[in-house]
């Protein structure tokens, strides 16, 4: 079985200059077969096609929020509605999973101060870790990652962070990396339209808001949760969802 994991993030990994009201990195990585990528791709295009016919249109959250870059139509609150409905079916419908990792940036440079790592780098890891429990649970054995691209000294140190992940390993054995994932990942822009990426994007916002406060409504989580890895008793923190640190 071939896997796909696609990466994106809400916030930034920017330890400087931290805002109150937002200060997580939430990385969110998409993890799906071949065949239900696929599909995936087929029912998202169809939806591309019936909304903005004639024009090449990124899923992005943010460009979605503020009626921009194509989401004008959004003005129209009938549209909207009709927008969501149909992408809400398609998430419930399709067969992937979720897994994220959040790290508290205040609570980060508390405890770690000026050793503190990237947070970037410590979400990859964990996302890592847990993708290969999924894929070991499937009897996976490939996986090839795509990361969001970020600028030129962002997707070097991110490659090299890659690279250690799976020649030096974490607590896991390098060797099981090795095993699952391929030698090098595949860094792609917003703008170069794959629809995973695109996915992940449109799920990072959701659950960063969850978790910052899960007491708050959050439709669009409601809606993604059931695909969040979990265990047996459908507990997503700690499974599908690591808050780091704790």
């Amino acid at each position: 079985m071939k896997l796909h994991l696609f990466l994106d993030e809400s916030g930034t990994s920017d330890l400087t200059n931290i805002d109150p009201n937002f200060p997580i990195l939430a990385l969110t990585g998409v993890l799906i077969t071949d065949d239900a990528y696929t599909d995936l791709k087929t029912q998202i295009n169809a939806l591309k096609a019936k909304y903005f016919p004639g024009k090449q249109v990124v899923l992005h959250r943010r460009d979605m929020r503020k009626y921009e870059r194509g989401f004008e139509i959004f003005f129209d609150d009938t549209v909207k509605r009709n927008f969501y409905n149909d992408l809400n079916r398609i998430f419930t419908e399709a067969d992937y999973t979720l897994i994220s990792s959040a790290i508290d940036k205040k609570k980060h440079i508390e405890q770690y101060g000026k050793l503190a790592d990237d947070p970037y780098e410590i979400a990859l890891t964990f996302i890592m870790e847990r993708a290969l429990f999924e894929a070991d649970e499937r009897g996976a054995t490939n996986t090839h990652v795509y990361i969001e691209s970020r600028g030129k000294r962002e997707d070097r140190i991110i490659t090299s962070r890659y690279n250690q992940i799976l020649y030096r390993g974490s607590q896991i054995d390098a060797a099981r990396f090795q095993r699952l994932f391929d030698t090098e990942a595949s860094l792609r822009r917003k703008t170069d339209n794959e629809i995973g990426i695109e996915i992940a994007d449109l799920c990072a916002y959701p659950i960063a808001r969850y978790i910052l406060n899960n007491s708050e409504p959050n439709q669009a989580f409601d809606v993604i949760k059931p695909k969040i890895r979990s265990n047996a008793r459908g507990e997503v923190i700690g499974y599908g969802i690591k808050v780091f640190p704790r």
